[in-house]
């Protein structure tokens, strides 16, 4: 009764701060919400388009930090031709009007949010670590509704209004079957409402010419350049200047239709450019920081405004542009004709007689910049990647459909560090290992080696977008792996570190028992190590791990996840299929307690007396229970709480090796304990020896009683 009461505690305190989370999403000019379930992990905005802004987003990998951003901004715009404009009351030649890729100081005029939502398909779990919330996911992962019909686990589900008369709800999906947590699908469904203000006036038009234009700037900075401070990489690469991008476009042979994209070698960096596939660390230990792709592939788009059907010819647009100058990076108005003409000739301008890695060639160096600034009226800067669909007919009333998958893959970190260090051992002279390539054989050169592991994150990113087209073709009738424990708790001990959870996943027809990683020192950072510790089959039954190898000083995160039998994986048959890390994985640090005690005459009620109104010096002004301590306790005691009358009022096993426990002056049954005497009956559970003399140190059926007092 008293665990489970302190657990429902923390649950209160949980839904506080989602509550304060939400109130600090509320107060921002945009509202945005999160989907951090897999291992891509993104916000997303309630006016249109993530645009450029200090915060970058699109994480991958995201085990290994937050700040594995691959994405300087996205934006999508709408265009017309022979638009009534109702705002000036005049007929325009052509119309413009959209977010981003920056956010200009009138896209308020323009775009006109309704409202957003995270809608999850079950809550997120309750993680705690020594009787505290244990995860920051909960500050994310903050469901505004839960649908257990939802066809994905998470979805962020938009909707806004424009000055071009339209009317956008876009569906972001996301999946936790690790096959499918690399990606993102997005349903835009635009429809010609003739709503063209904030105050929601409505004038109706025929819409023709219309054409969606959705543009994406990757940059695969993360953590080898961060903020304003240069990690090891190049400060440039923040907004992708050495960013390569390859397009598929319809009816060229390919399944795909988008394009896929990836760092290139920076003319920045102090190494040479044969030698920077993936941003080694030349610093420190050669890790590549950026050996990782993004794709978009195009799922759907309206044949017509009257019929739904898939036009494979879609999109008509896919051409490169550079990423800064006018048109592109000026100030916004969707009232000049000319600067929107200039747009909308983007928009309508087809296909390229070569892609922009085609355009850039081997010579990196000398190319990069020429070939941004040619798609750029002479601004020198990156480039950026636009697809454009159209033209429609959209009469009044009349929608359209457009679905695309976003992903992000690439070599593993671990094979990342793997690979960086075996270069660095030739970039400094300080070894010759074998440099095996990814077919077989090895290579003659360290900047070879590097290149070939990198590109094989090509054939990763390129089996992400068949997974998403295949989810999305089965009307996302994937395989499910067991759910993650509803419940996961880790508790400090003195000998050794307390893992239970909840069993919830057993009644899945193909489980097949659980795994748990351990980190030490740090978690989701570049730098850390997940090493497995446990695994079990579906025969144990015991939910409970205890983590005997926690050394003393040391912090340590955990997560658990249920796997399968192997039996249901729809990419790799015969792999277990595993619930999601992310859903467990703790944040706050567990480290071992004190020593178990020597004897039962050392042990001691702290404070004692307690007096309510000195509180927080003993535990500090974070303190939020009425708490005692009890300390020198042997590793396994029973330990019951009388009234000076001899009424119990609460009891507990201790039972996790360690030398003390915390009572928080309640009742078993939660009520708070008056003003009084009191009497802690300690009775030893289990003999227990010198693990050095063999002497014996605690005998079961020892017993010993502590009076103290309570003062409020």
């Amino acid at each position: 009764m008293q665990n489970r009461h302190k657990i429902n505690q923390v649950v209160l305190l949980a839904l506080i701060m989602i509550m304060a989370a939400g109130s600090i999403h509320m107060s921002i000019a945009q509202e945005q919400r999160w989907i951090r379930i897999g291992e891509s992990q993104c916000y997303f905005r309630d006016d249109g388009a993530e645009t450029e802004s200090d915060l970058n987003y699109l994480a991958w990998p995201a085990l290994y930090g937050d700040n594995q951003h691959t994405t300087r901004n996205k934006a999508i715009w709408f265009g017309a031709t022979n638009f009534f404009d109702p705002v000036e009351g005049i007929l325009k030649s052509v119309k413009v009007v959209g977010a981003g890729p920056r956010y200009p100081e009138n896209q308020p005029n323009m775009i006109f949010p309704q409202s957003i939502k995270l809608i999850g398909k079950f809550p997120h779990p309750t993680v705690i670590v020594d009787q505290q919330i244990g995860t920051n996911n909960t500050l994310y992962d903050v469901l505004d509704e839960v649908d257990y019909d939802l066809p994905c686990d998470r979805m962020v589900l938009v909707k806004y209004n424009s000055s071009m008369g339209v009317s956008v709800t876009r569906k972001i999906m996301a999946f936790t079957q690790e096959n499918h947590d690399d990606y993102f699908i997005h349903e835009l469904t635009i429809k010609n409402t003739g709503i063209y203000n904030k105050a929601g006036d409505v004038y109706e038009q025929t819409l023709e010419n219309f054409w969606v234009y959705n543009s994406w700037r990757y940059a695969f900075a993360g953590v080898t350049s961060t903020g304003w401070g240069s990690t090891w990489g190049a400060f440039d690469s923040e907004w992708g200047a050495s960013t390569l991008y390859r397009d598929f476009r319809p009816a060229t042979g390919s399944d795909i239709r988008g394009f896929i994209s990836w760092y290139g070698p920076n003319p920045g960096r102090p190494v040479p450019y044969a030698d920077d596939w993936g941003c080694p660390n030349d610093q420190e230990d050669g890790l590549l920081g950026s050996a990782k792709y993004n794709g978009i592939v195009i799922l759907h788009a309206s044949t017509t405004a009257t019929n739904w059907a898939d036009d494979l010819t879609q999109p008509r647009t896919t051409a490169y542009i550079g990423a800064d100058g006018t048109p592109v990076e000026t100030a916004v108005s969707q009232f000049n004709e000319l600067f929107m003409q200039q747009r909308y000739n983007i928009m309508t301008e087809g296909h390229l007689n070569e892609t922009f890695e085609d355009a850039v060639g081997d010579d990196y160096v000398d190319n990069f910049a020429t070939t941004a600034t040619y798609r750029d009226n002479g601004t020198k800067g990156s480039g950026a990647q636009g697809q454009g669909f159209g033209p429609y007919t959209m009469n009044p009333g009349d929608s359209i459909r457009i679905v695309y998958a976003e992903g992000v893959n690439g070599i593993s970190w671990p094979k990342a560090r793997e690979v960086g260090a075996k270069w660095f051992a030739y970039y400094t002279g300080s070894g010759t290992p074998t440099l095996d390539l990814p077919g077989g054989g090895t290579a003659s050169t360290r900047g070879e080696y590097t290149r070939a592991w990198c590109e094989t994150g090509e054939d990763s990113i390129m089996q992400v977008l068949h997974s998403a087209l295949a989810n999305y073709n089965s009307n996302f009738a994937i395989p499910q792996a067991p759910p993650a424990p509803e419940n996961f708790t880790v508790a400090s001990g003195g000998d050794r570190i307390r893992l239970t959870w909840s069993d919830n996943a057993r009644s899945h027809d193909h489980f097949n028992g659980y795994v748990i990683y351990r980190s030490e020192g740090s978690v989701k950072d570049y730098k850390t190590v997940y090493t497995k510790i446990f695994e079990c089959d579906a025969s144990y039954a015991d939910n409970m791990f205890d983590d005997m190898t926690a050394r003393r000083g040391f912090d340590y995160y955990y997560y658990i996840q249920a796997k399968d039998d192997g039996t249901q994986n729809d990419v790799h048959p015969g792999k277990p299929l595993y619930s999601s890390k992310f859903l467990t994985l703790t944040t706050v640090a567990a480290r071992l307690r004190r020593p178990s005690g020597v004897a039962l005459e050392k042990i001691r009620v702290v404070p004692n007396p307690f007096n309510i109104s000195a509180r927080k010096v003993q535990f500090g002004e974070d303190f939020q229970y009425d708490r005692l301590a009890f300390y020198g306790l042997p590793p396994y005691c029973d330990i019951k709480i009388y009234t000076e009358r001899g009424d119990l009022i609460w009891s507990k096993t201790h039972d996790d090796g360690s030398g003390d426990e915390l009572w928080d002056s309640q009742t078993s049954s939660g009520q708070i304990v008056v003003s009084g005497i009191y009497i802690a009956y300690f009775e030893v559970t289990q003999d227990v020896s010198d693990e050095t003399t063999g002497e014996k140190m605690f005998s079961k059926g020892e017993n010993i009683i502590r009076k103290f007092v309570v003062i409020r």
